[in-house]
């Protein structure tokens, strides 16, 4: 469905290439010249665009292009997409390798941090290019797949490790690449006896919902079990389209987990994160984790003081569905893995009683367990 019926361009396109996946990635706005065809922008705007541009890449499908209101400078899917001369503003304390992912990758294309699971990274390319993208050092790279000597090297790792239970595939985006390239990935790591699941993390339910066909999902589900994690971050990107394709996969027997990044500007509200949750809920989607954004080179604007983020969860459990409130997480820095970031709920704690507040700020009191307990007389 195209959502902005008055761009001459997009109302002139019939529903059937709309509705396909390639026409969307071969027409993806990468140029400032492009954009201006469908956003309005100003000469100032434009030039801080060219700018950016000479840094970071930019590369938007007519799709989620089409969710952006174009009367709004601040609507919460440009700020997503469209560059602001604020990424080239580098603070000293920002990394081009934040989370040291390229420490932990012992052969090409594999991150291996945590003991019983592996990163697998299959693409430097995605449909839409996140402006908070926290590998955007590698991202971008446009004719960039894993060869096949780094596909070779990649696997005979993963055979190697037999304590590696789980690979996420990711990069890029993976399912930007054909079904065919996919499944012999996919089945060779099914192939894998300690290989106990597999997941896929992607962004094209929110960017390219097309991309989620029959075929694809017919392929998928011959490798269970598979999990796909995605990542909404605004309730403006549960669309018609979107919630399509995410029952697509419910339906195909695929748990859905999302990954949301707290944005300064863009959902950094907890009115705004308790629609998109219970949304995503009502979409067969769980929410997984919120994500304190990283300190990647040239997103400072994005991230949002910590107590803040604190100060959201607050209001936000409680006041929904547990099964709707995500794990709020910091990605450490230089590889720290995630750790997760709780408002106090402990007031104090001895060996006879713990304190506690709720979400209401209501004082409670648990009778604490006896290390050693007496036997019943």
């Amino acid at each position: 469905m195209k959502n902005s019926e008055d761009i001459t361009e997009w109302k002139q396109v019939p529903e059937e290439l709309w509705n396909d996946w390639r026409w969307q990635l071969k027409n993806r706005i990468t140029t400032t010249e492009e954009l201006q065809k469908f956003i309005p922008l100003t000469p100032d705007e434009k030039s801080e665009i060219d700018q950016c541009l000479k840094k970071f890449r930019m590369a938007i499908t007519p799709y989620y292009a089409s969710l952006i209101d174009i009367h709004n400078p601040n609507c919460p899917i440009r700020l997503q997409c469209i560059p602001r001369i604020q990424e080239l503003y580098i603070d000293p304390e920002e990394l081009a390798d934040p989370l040291g992912e390229e420490r932990d990758s012992p052969v090409e294309n594999i991150v291996h941090r945590y003991p019983d699971r592996v990163l697998f990274l299959l693409t430097k390319k995605c449909s839409t290019y996140c402006r908070h993208c926290t590998r955007r050092r590698l991202v971008g790279e446009e004719d960039y797949s894993i060869s096949h000597s780094s596909l070779e090297r990649a696997l005979a790792y993963i055979r190697s490790n037999p304590k590696i239970r789980d690979v996420l595939i990711s990069g890029g985006d993976p399912l930007i690449l054909p079904d065919e390239y996919l499944e012999n990935i996919i089945s060779r790591l099914r192939q894998i006896k300690h290989v106990e699941i597999i997941r896929i993390g992607t962004r094209v339910p929110v960017v390219l919902p097309m991309r989620i066909t029959e075929r694809l999902l017919n392929m998928l589900k011959k490798y269970h079990p598979i999990w796909i994690n995605t990542h909404f971050n605004h309730p403006a990107e549960l669309t018609a389209a979107s919630i399509k394709a995410c029952t697509m996969i419910a339906d195909a027997g695929i748990p859905l987990g999302n990954q949301s990044v707290l944005l300064r500007g863009v959902n950094d509200n907890a009115e705004i994160l308790k629609q998109l949750f219970t949304g995503l809920l009502k979409a067969r989607v769980r929410p997984y984790y919120l994500y304190q954004c990283d300190v990647a080179q040239g997103i400072g604007h994005f991230r949002t003081p910590v107590e803040d983020g604190i100060a959201i969860m607050k209001k936000i459990r409680g006041y929904i569905s547990g099964l709707a409130v995500p794990t709020y997480v910091i990605d450490a820095p230089m590889g720290g893995g995630k750790i997760p970031i709780y408002p106090e709920y402990i007031v104090s704690m001895d060996e006879n009683k713990v304190i506690l507040r709720n979400y209401q700020d209501k004082i409670y009191e648990y009778p604490n367990v006896k290390k050693s307990l007496k036997k019943a007389e």
